[in-house]
C-alpha cells in the first residue's frame, strides 16, 4: 500500500481546493496507471492555527499504486494546480510506502498533535526524513506538516464520518452556483439525521453550498456513505463535472481537549467546566460576552476568569448565552484566541433557580428600605422589619443540557448534537 499526503494548495482569494486536488490525483492514478483506491481521507487539523485557510484540511490517498509513480503523479498535479501565486500558499507532499495503519508511533502522535496543537516545519521535516518518506514542497513547505499529519491520521484516529463532494465544470469556477434552494432543503429533510449540516433552517441557508470561488458545487456530510450520496443526487443543480466520497474526521470534536480555566492557552480548543462569573454583555456588533471562573470557586473568592464569546455569526445561539446568570454551572467548548474562548457549544449543568431580593412588607406589600448597614430592612410606613433579603424563585429560559451554534456557524470538525454521544440532554439546531 501507498499513502499520499497533501496540504496547503488553495488560496482564500484565488480559490482552488485541496479536496479537488486529491480527487484529481486519485483519478489519474486509477485512470492512467490502473491503481486501486481504498479511500481518500479528509483530515481537519487544528482550527485555531494562524496559518490556515478556512477549513484547514489535509488529504491522504490510500492506494495500491507503487510509491514512485504515486509521488510523480501527485507532484505533477500539485505543481500544476496549487495556488502558489498566493504567498500564503505553501504546498507540501509526503508519500509513505506502507499500509495506512502501520505508521510509527511518532507519526501517529504527530497527527494527533496537528489536530490539537501547534507544530513547526522542522518537526515535520525531521520525522519525514527519519521515516524515509518521499516528500516535495513549494515555498516554505509548511504544507508538509498537514501532509504528514494526513499520512498518520488513519492510525491516529478512531472516529470517522463521510463527505460526498460534487465539483463544478472548470469553466463555471468563479461564477454564481446554480443550485435549486428548495431541492436542497427537501433533500436535507429526507436525509436527516444520518446526514447533517446540509442546511440551516433558522437562517434559511444552504450550508452545503460554498460561497468561495473554488471548484466545489456542494458537499454533503453525514454518518453513512450511501446516505450522503443519495442526498447529493436529490439536489437539483448545474451538472457536476465529478464527485468524490471522502472519509473524514469532520463532526467528531477531535480538536477539543479537556482542560481547566487557569491552564488555557491561545491557539488550542478546549472543553472547560466553569461557573458563570458575570452577567452576559452584548457589545457593539451584536457579539455576546460572558466570564467564566473555575466551578469550585465561591461567589466572594478572587480567581482567574476566562471571557467567552458568542460572536454575531453564531446567530440565535447568542440568545442561549444571554440567558445565563451568575452562578450557573456550565461546560464551554471552543477555541481560545487572544485570551477569549470562541464558543462552539455549551452544556448547562446546573441553573441558579432563586435570587435574593429586597423583602416586601407583609402588611402593605411595599418594598422595604434598608435600615442601615447590617441592620436588615424596615417598612417605614408600617414599622415591620426583616433581618435579611428574601428569596424569590427565578423563571429561566434555559434547561439543563447541551446547546450548539447553528449549522451556518459550525466549524467543520465540531460535532453536531444530532450525532449523539453527549453526557446530558441535547437541544440540536437545524
Amino acid at each position: 500500500m501507498t499513502v499520499v499526503g497533501i496540504d496547503d494548495t488553495d488560496s482564500r482569494e484565488r480559490g482552488m481546493c485541496t479536496t479537488y486536488l486529491a480527487a484529481t490525483i486519485a483519478d489519474r492514478l486509477q485512470r492512467d496507471h490502473g491503481a486501486a483506491l481504498s479511500r481518500i481521507l479528509l483530515v481537519r487539523l487544528n482550527p485555531a492555527v494562524e496559518y490556515k485557510t478556512r477549513g484547514n484540511a489535509a488529504l491522504a490517498i490510500h492506494t495500491d499504486c507503487d510509491p514512485d509513480t504515486a509521488f510523480a503523479v501527485a507532484r505533477d498535479r500539485l505543481e500544476a494546480l496549487s495556488e502558489t501565486a498566493d504567498e500564503r500558499t505553501n504546498p507540501g507532499l509526503v508519500v509513505a510506502d506502507h499500509d495506512p495503519g502501520d505508521v510509527a508511533d511518532a507519526v501517529s502522535r504527530f497527527s494527533r498533535a496537528a489536530i490539537r496543537d501547534h507544530l513547526a516545519i522542522d518537526d515535520a521535516v525531521a520525522l519525514v526524513d527519519g521515516c524515509g518518506y518521499r516528500s516535495w514542497h513549494a515555498g516554505d513547505g509548511r504544507g508538509r506538516i498537514g501532509a504528514l499529519a494526513a499520512v498518520g491520521a488513519w492510525a491516529a484516529l478512531e472516529e470517522w464520518t463521510y463527505e460526498y463532494i460534487s465539483y463544478r465544470e472548470p469553466n463555471r469556477w468563479g461564477t454564481p452556483r446554480d443550485v435549486d434552494h428548495d431541492s436542497v432543503f427537501a433533500a436535507a429533510d429526507r436525509g436527516y439525521p444520518a446526514v447533517w449540516d446540509t442546511v440551516d433552517r433558522g437562517e434559511d441557508e444552504t450550508v452545503c453550498v460554498p460561497h468561495t470561488p473554488g471548484p466545489i458545487l456542494h458537499g454533503i456530510r453525514g454518518d453513512d456513505p450511501d446516505a450522503v450520496r443519495t442526498v447529493a443526487r436529490r439536489i437539483e443543480a448545474e451538472p457536476a463535472a465529478s464527485s468524490q466520497l471522502f472519509v473524514t474526521n469532520q463532526g467528531t470534536d477531535v480538536h477539543l481537549r479537556d482542560g481547566s480555566i487557569p491552564e488555557v492557552r491561545d491557539g488550542r480548543a478546549y472543553r472547560l467546566p466553569g461557573r458563570v462569573a458575570s452577567g452576559p454583555e452584548t457589545r457593539r456588533g451584536g457579539h455576546v460576552f460572558v466570564d467564566l471562573e473555575p466551578p469550585e470557586v465561591g461567589e466572594s473568592a478572587a480567581t482567574e476568569r476566562l471571557t467567552c464569546a458568542a460572536f454575531e455569526p453564531t446567530k440565535r445561539f447568542r440568545d442561549r448565552v444571554r440567558a445565563l446568570r451568575v452562578g450557573d454551572r456550565v461546560t464551554a467548548c471552543g477555541e481560545v484566541a487572544d485570551g477569549t474562548l470562541k464558543l462552539e457549544k455549551l452544556a448547562v449543568r446546573d441553573l441558579v433557580r432563586t435570587e435574593r431580593v429586597t423583602p416586601t412588607c407583609p402588611d402593605c406589600d411595599r418594598r422595604m428600605k434598608s435600615a442601615g448597614r447590617n441592620q436588615g430592612y424596615r417598612c417605614r410606613d408600617c414599622g415591620t422589619s426583616r433581618d435579611e433579603k428574601a428569596t424569590r424563585r427565578l423563571e429561566r429560559g434555559l434547561e439543563r443540557g447541551w446547546y450548539e451554534v447553528p449549522p451556518c456557524a459550525r466549524r467543520h470538525v465540531a460535532k453536531p448534537l444530532v450525532r449523539g454521544g453527549f453526557d446530558a440532554p441535547t437541544h440540536p439546531e437545524r
